[in-house]
């Protein structure tokens, strides 16, 4: 009998590394320990912004995982794939400090079928049940058609300031590994899809009950639109 080893692709991996990371965190700052929230502080000012635009929160997060082989096998990361899930994190880490702020419970929460918190349906749940708010939608198709990480990044960022606003929560987690998935060649018509699918499958529990369904976003607006 043969036993298959399951290896971390490098997007699980940073999608690990972040959440583990993130989830410390959160812990910490919610029982208002100092060091966490001057953490917290310092990751806010690079909300929106790449890895390399902020290099006075190098060192900041312990990436160090990311550069070792994993446990149960595989080979250390190139430079490339180095680069892409060392960005995701950063990306994710940031979005997720500036989310938390002021909010006293974790912004941060894992994705579950029964609870989604995957980007799309953080953002339905930004609109009224059963209707499409344009202004939130627009944003939505803006970060999906976003032309590289730094202007993806900063468009994730309006959303989230939504999100906080709201009280609702996104797994972060999940999110560094869309983002490092969008950075592979051919990732990012994939990274599209899962928000997309994120967004068209969420439903309020009446709705649900009622087995409405979520109108597309193609209904309300043109999303090959990039509107800046």
């Amino acid at each position: 009998m043969t036993t298959t080893v399951s290896i971390p692709t490098v997007r699980a991996r940073a999608g690990a590394v972040t959440g583990r990371l993130i989830t410390q965190l959160q812990n910490d700052h919610l029982a208002d320990r100092p060091h966490a929230v001057a953490a917290l502080a310092r990751l806010r000012r690079g909300a929106g912004k790449e890895f390399a635009q902020v290099p006075d929160l190098w060192g900041l997060l312990d990436t160090g995982p990311l550069h070792e082989p994993p446990a149960d096998g595989g080979r250390p990361l190139n430079e490339k794939e180095l680069s892409r899930a060392e960005d995701a994190v950063h990306v994710a880490a940031t979005l997720w400090a500036l989310h938390q702020q002021s909010r006293p419970r974790g912004m941060h929460q894992p994705d579950r079928r029964e609870k989604p918190r995957g980007l799309g349906a953080a953002v339905r749940r930004l609109m009224p049940p059963g209707d499409i708010a344009e202004p939130v939608l627009k944003r939505f198709v803006r970060a999906g058609n976003a032309p590289d990480l730094a202007t993806l990044a900063q468009r994730l960022r309006d959303i989230v300031v939504l999100l906080r606003g709201d009280d609702i929560e996104l797994d972060y987690g999940l999110l560094a590994e869309q983002l490092c998935h969008w950075q592979e060649p051919g990732g990012r018509d994939a990274a599209r899809r899962a928000w997309g699918r994120s967004f068209q499958a969420y439903r309020t529990p009446a709705e649900a009950a009622a087995g409405s369904r979520t109108p597309s976003p193609t209904e309300t607006i043109d999303t090959s639109k990039d509107a800046s």
